[in-house]
C-alpha cells in the first residue's frame, strides 16, 4: 500500500471513530419522570405537574404511582382528570402524628396511582402530564416523590434514587420539590392556584428537542470533518 493511500485510510478511520463517538452522545441523554414546577413556597397551595415520558422503544407506559411524603405530609391533595386515565388517591394513617398550624395530623394522602385505559397508554416517543393540587406545602427545605412507572410489557422503572449535592445525578432520580420560605404577603397569595387543562399525550418535544439540536450540531461537525478530509485527500494525490 502506498504512503498516500495508507495516510488516507488512517484519516478515514479517525473520522469514523470521531463520528461514532459524537453520535453516541445523544443516546445517553434520556428524559426522566419530573415534577414541575420544581419549587414551591412554604405555607401555600401549589399545582404540581408530574411529567412522564416513555423512554422504551417497544412498550408503552400504562401506569404511574407517586408516593407522597409522609414525614412532612400534605393535608390536602386533589388531581385533575386526564382523558383516558383513572386516578386514585390513597389516604393512610401516619406512623407518627405530625403537628401543623391547624392541629395534629394523624392521617394524610400518601399515594396517587394513575392507570391508563386501553388506547390511552403513553406510546414510545410521547409523554403525558398529570396535574395535582397539594397543600399545605410544609416548611422544610425540600420533599421528594418516589415514582414508579409501569410499561405494557410488564417492566417497571422505579424513579426513587435520591439526588445528592455535589454528586452526579443517579440513573433513576426521584422527582424533588424544593421549598422556599414564605414571603410576607397577603392571605390571597396562599390561595390554591387554578389548574390548567391537562394536555393529551404528545411528542416529548421539550425533553427531546435539545437532543435533536445536539444531533444537528454534531451532523454539521461531521460534515465539516468530511469536507476537510476530502480537501486533504485532494492535496495528497
Amino acid at each position: 500500500m502506498s504512503r498516500n493511500r495508507l495516510s488516507l485510510v488512517r484519516r478515514g478511520a479517525a473520522v469514523a471513530a470521531v463520528t461514532g463517538l459524537l453520535l453516541a452522545v445523544p443516546v445517553a441523554a434520556q428524559a426522566h419522570v419530573t415534577v414541575n414546577p420544581n419549587t414551591a413556597v412554604a405555607g401555600s397551595y401549589a399545582t404540581l405537574v408530574f411529567k412522564v415520558p416513555t423512554e422504551k422503544a417497544d412498550a408503552s407506559t400504562t401506569k404511574l404511582e407517586v408516593d407522597l411524603p409522609t414525614d412532612h405530609p400534605f393535608t390536602a391533595v386533589s388531581y385533575q382528570p386526564v382523558a383516558g386515565w383513572t386516578a386514585k388517591v390513597t389516604t393512610s394513617k401516619l406512623a407518627k402524628p405530625v403537628k401543623t398550624e391547624d392541629g395534629t395530623v394523624t392521617e394524610a394522602p400518601t399515594k396517587i396511582v394513575w392507570t391508563a385505559s386501553k388506547g390511552a397508554e403513553i406510546e414510545p416517543g410521547q409523554f403525558q402530564q398529570f396535574p395535582v393540587s397539594v397543600g399545605v406545602v410544609p416548611d422544610v427545605p425540600s420533599v421528594s416523590f418516589k415514582a414508579i412507572q409501569t410499561y405494557s410489557d410488564g417492566s417497571v422503572v422505579k424513579w426513587v434514587q435520591p439526588t445528592k449535592a455535589g454528586q452526579p445525578e443517579p440513573e433513576h432520580p426521584a422527582p424533588v420539590l424544593t421549598i422556599g420560605a414564605a414571603a410576607p404577603t397577603s392571605a390571597a397569595a396562599n390561595d390554591a392556584p387554578s389548574v390548567a387543562a391537562a394536555p393529551q399525550p404528545s411528542n416529548d418535544s421539550d425533553s427531546s428537542s435539545g437532543i435533536w439540536f445536539g444531533v444537528g450540531g454534531i451532523a454539521v461537525g461531521v460534515v465539516a470533518l468530511l469536507v476537510a478530509l476530502y480537501a486533504v485527500t485532494r492535496r495528497t494525490r
